[in-house]
């Protein structure tokens, strides 16, 4: 089981904050390009590709910081 410092976890902790938040801008932005009608579907694909990158590295994160009790 990996052992994370005081500084890793404060570290990782902000890391997982501003993806959160980064996340949720993404989502936003996806949703108002949609509703536009005139939105560039690339240029949504690519945000929709983006917010999934986010996320993934989001649980990553997560996994990191609060590890299964049970494992």
């Amino acid at each position: 089981m990996l052992t994370l410092s005081e500084a890793q976890i404060a570290r990782l902790g902000l890391e997982l904050a501003t993806k959160r938040q980064h996340h949720s801008d993404l989502d936003a932005a996806i949703s108002a390009l949609e509703a536009s009608k005139q939105a560039d579907q690339m240029a949504i694909l690519r945000l929709k590709k983006h917010k999934l990158l986010i996320k993934d590295r989001i649980v990553e994160l997560e996994r990191l910081l609060m590890p299964d009790i049970l494992a």
